[in-house]
């Protein structure tokens, strides 16, 4: 209780019993640093069975480096595999597990958005990650109601318990700090465990969360799948047609905000009209649209709906994504595979429905109807993490940072705006501004990369909000591989770092070569607007303004429960 409450005075006391203070990342305290008590080999020996509430197996050896560390992998009964590092030297008494994108079935410990995190990017810290449970990107696990839970929320749960066993052991002393971060599948996780297990850490990172797992994977992406496939199962809109909607969405909607700088600041305020684009002779690529390519862009900008109009998702991809769209649904041929196709394929099939279809649902056939989005509420009680009553993780004292780009082409940006707004509903929106803060990137794809600033010091903002009372009014953004000066530099994070749940090699846009970029991205609802002097590639040339409100509640199927 007395580092909990009092890390300052605490951190001298322990000091005074020989345990040295260790330099932090800015606004963190000085931790001491502790050493472990016990041999790696040892933890190998463990029985973590009344930790984990299963049987569990481990195999433990160091791993040798300019930050070596115990490396523990194990096995929760039935099929959950995880692995925990642990210092061997420098431990400053923090824990952080990441999260799994899509569906899981690797195990990677993947620290991102760590720049400017000390005890991250100088392996001073526990990390953790678990495969979920099953193995692989094959779906027939969903055959297994256990692995069904294990991936919904039992995995994540059940390897922070055999985390904080092994650091006990190891340390002689548990953490004082526990994080959880993640985007993509991993948001929807973090989620998952500030709802369902709120005593499992004090501060929480959740990035474009796929919270409404069951309606993400069926109704939005069997959608995307849908519009975009004509009658000889032909992709409609390919590549050079997404890049002239972009241009488009941009002539339409950059300078809403003041500044034609190549990014869309608030698209929800903005409205694209793919009927401008109609060819008024023959098609030509990357110049116009035929009539069926500007019926599939509308759909797209739709979203979701029933045959009387009913929307079936909390919203749509939002205008600026369209580039990004690449390699998701969109191919380059019309040939080419349509990866929502099988992201929808795969849920719908294998994870949803007890029994699963006899007869596999294809985009074309899935019932795009109210009385499909009912049947899938079992489903929807398991996976999804929409739950707004955040007042278990509050009342613990936790804190939760949401972040999401504007154009995401998996996850619209609005599912977690809806979310925000919920949590404000059912908890007072001051009970939950004490423990939330939203940050929304324009220009950003899906957890990273894209047009705008996507890298940003994410852990080093949470730990200062968690460990010293600062709460982030703002992130420092800069484009992926630069700093805020505009030098070329790895994705942020040091070795354990990367980008966070991607589209896998091959499904997205090409990489673009763009000029230096950072931006200030203000906590929701603020945003940077430019002060009228110095560069618009540079933060410093910009301060904080709060637009006229826009209700970020969703109008849709699902709304009010």
């Amino acid at each position: 209780m007395l580092r909990r409450v009092f890390p300052a005075l605490a951190a001298i006391l322990l000091a005074s019993l020989g345990m040295a203070p260790t330099a932090g990342a800015a606004g963190l305290p000085d931790l001491p640093a502790v050493s472990p008590v016990t041999s790696c080999a040892s933890l190998a020996g463990l029985d973590l069975a009344g930790a984990t509430g299963a049987k569990t197996t481990l195999a433990a050896s160091e791993v040798a480096g300019s930050s070596p560390y115990c490396k523990v992998t194990g096995t929760i009964a039935p099929a959950i595999r995880f692995e925990v590092r642990l210092p061997l030297a420098g431990w400053t008494q923090r824990y952080l597990q990441t999260g799994c994108g899509g569906l899981c079935g690797n195990l990677r410990i993947d620290a991102g958005k760590a720049e400017g995190c000390t005890p991250v990017t100088d392996g001073r810290i526990v990390l953790a990650s678990t495969d979920m449970g099953h193995q692989g990107n094959a779906t027939e696990w969903g055959e297994d109601k256990q692995k069904r839970e294990d991936f919904a929320f039992r995995g994540v749960h059940a390897t922070a318990l055999a985390a904080k066993a092994l650091i006990r052991a190891f340390y002689g002393q548990p953490q004082r700090y526990a994080y959880f971060s993640g985007c993509s599948d991993g948001g929807r996780e973090a989620l998952m465990e500030a709802q369902r297990f709120p005593e499992d850490f004090d501060g929480i990172a959740a990035g474009a969360p796929a919270l409404n797992f069951t309606v993400q994977n069926s109704f939005h992406h069997g959608w995307l799948a849908r519009v975009n496939t004509d009658a000889n199962g032909k992709a409609i809109l390919l590549a050079d047609d997404a890049r002239a909607l972009y241009k488009l969405a941009l002539a339409t909607c950059d300078k809403l905000d003041g500044l034609a700088d190549g990014q869309i600041d608030d698209p929800r305020r903005c409205r694209v009209n793919p009927a401008l684009l109609l060819c008024k002779g023959a098609y030509e690529a990357g110049k116009c649209l035929t009539a069926d390519k500007v019926e599939a862009a509308r759909l797209v900008y739709q979203g979701a709906r029933s045959a009387k109009g009913t929307a079936l998702e909390v919203g749509p991809l939002q205008p600026g994504s369209e580039e990004q769209w690449i390699g998701v649904f969109v191919p380059t041929t019309p040939d080419g595979r349509i990866g929502s196709a099988m992201f929808a394929g795969d849920t719908i099939n294998h994870l949803l429905f007890t029994p699963n279809p006899a007869t596999p649902y294809t985009p074309k056939t899935f019932p795009f109807t109210e009385a499909m989005y009912r049947s899938e509420e079992p489903a929807r009680a398991l996976y999804s993490a929409d739950n707004a009553d955040l007042s278990g993780f509050a009342r613990r004292g936790g804190k939760l940072i949401l972040w999401h780009g504007w154009s995401d082409p998996h996850i619209s940006p609005l599912n977690t705006i809806d979310y925000f707004e919920r949590a404000g509903l059912k908890m007072g929106k001051a009970r939950r501004d004490a423990m939330t803060r939203m940050f929304l990137f324009p220009g950003m794809g899906h957890c990273s990369g894209g047009d705008g600033p996507s890298e940003f010091p994410l852990l080093a903002n949470l730990m200062a909000w968690v460990e010293g009372g600062t709460a982030p009014s703002v992130m420092q953004a800069h484009r992926a591989g630069q700093t805020a000066e505009g030098l070329p530099v790895g994705i942020s994070g040091g070795a354990q770092s990367g980008q966070q749940a991607g589209p896998p090699a091959g499904m997205g846009p090409p990489r673009k070569v763009l000029p230096p970029r950072s931006r200030p991205v203000y906590a929701y609802p603020a945003v940077a607007r430019y002060s009228g002097t110095g560069s618009t590639d540079t933060a410093a040339s910009f301060k904080a303004v709060t637009p006229a409100p826009v209700n970020g509640v969703a109008k849709w199927i699902g709304a009010g429960r």
